[in-house]
């Protein structure tokens, strides 16, 4: 009787034990399995990466072939005009985005109603939009009484600061101004009414510290620039749809909605000015043939025609990661 009971302790102290082993292996194997997947997704990644990087370098050299052309007179790489590029590559594909800065209003330049007019058309409440206006006409000019009371709220702040009250030198200074969010300056996420995330315009997307002070690229110009410099919803709307459908090659092509565009029309030009912003985003081919789900997006600005001669192009700015996908920002 004994030796039975000394046997059923036996075995059920091996269940025990075998139960707890394979517990023990069973986290084991979850923790590796995670690992693996871990790193094949960092592989991938940076494989994307690099696959982006390799579209914005064969976006620039295509830009320096613009002046060859079919013989049918279309442009055989890129023309002036030309907002979009598609490369497909033996390891996936890269759509380029090309933004000029002249699709941006400068933010040393812009009136007060422009300024105004932009943040009420990416949904700022009028309050919060006369408060920021008032922000960055402060940051860049000189108070009268050396001391405005934008720079009595800053050194109320931790760590304090005053405004500069001279230009803008990086637009990312907006993000200091009173009243500014990360999200009105970035941009957000939203869900269409088809339940999908689709991306919203920011701030960082509508001003800059390189662009013009009159001109606006009628290719490229986000809606809430249409709507900065005047433009009429409706008018600004049309002009959207006509780019999609086919990109704005000559000032012709705009005659017919110059009614509906008024004065704003007269702001509009094609030509994408100097300074470009290509943003290359990557998928990469699986081993079927189909495209990753995983996107990588690499942006860079370049100045071309520099005024030194040492090169066809300056790259003044590289970003690693993109904000934003492709496709027009509403």
């Amino acid at each position: 009787m004994i030796d039975r009971a000394r046997r059923g302790g036996a075995l059920l102290a091996v269940l025990w034990l075998t139960a707890a082993l394979s517990a023990i292996a069973f986290s084991v194997a979850n923790t590796v399995r995670g690992e693996v997947e871990r790193s094949a997704t960092a592989a991938d990644g940076t494989r994307a990466y690099f696959l982006a990087r390799g579209g914005i370098e064969r976006a620039l050299a295509w830009m320096q072939w613009g002046d060859v052309m079919n013989p049918d007179g279309t442009p055989r790489f890129w023309a002036p005009w030309m907002r979009r590029l598609h490369f497909e590559f033996p390891a996936g594909m890269v759509d380029i985005e090309l933004i000029p800065e002249a699709a941006k209003l400068n933010v040393n330049a812009a009136e007060p109603q422009e300024l105004l007019r932009l943040l009420m058309a990416l949904g700022v409440e009028p309050v919060r939009a006369n408060l920021i206006t008032a922000a960055i006409i402060d940051w860049r000019t000189q108070p009268p009484q050396g001391v405005s009371e934008f720079d009595l709220f800053y050194q109320s702040r931790v760590p304090s600061f005053r405004a500069r009250h001279a230009s803008f030198e990086e637009i990312e200074d907006l993000l200091l101004i009173r009243g500014m969010t990360a999200e009105l300056y970035h941009g957000a996420w939203r869900r269409d009414a088809e339940g999908r995330l689709v991306p919203t315009v920011g701030l960082k997307e509508c001003l800059s510290v390189y662009s013009g002070h009159a001109a606006v690229d009628a290719n490229s110009a986000p809606l809430p620039v249409l709507a900065a410099i005047g433009m009429p919803p409706d008018a600004a709307v049309a002009l959207m749809e006509m780019r999609r459908l086919m990109p704005i090659q000559r000032p012709e092509q705009l005659q017919n909605l110059m009614q509906r565009l008024g004065p704003a029309g007269m702001r509009l030009a094609i030509t994408a000015g100097s300074m470009t912003t290509i943003r290359a985003t990557s998928r990469l081919r699986l081993a079927g043939g189909k495209l990753s789900d995983l996107r990588r997006t690499v942006s860079a600005l370049v100045k071309f025609r520099p005024t030194s001669k040492d090169a066809p192009y300056h790259l003044l700015r590289w970003t690693d990661q993109g904000a934003l996908g492709m496709g027009e920002l509403q």
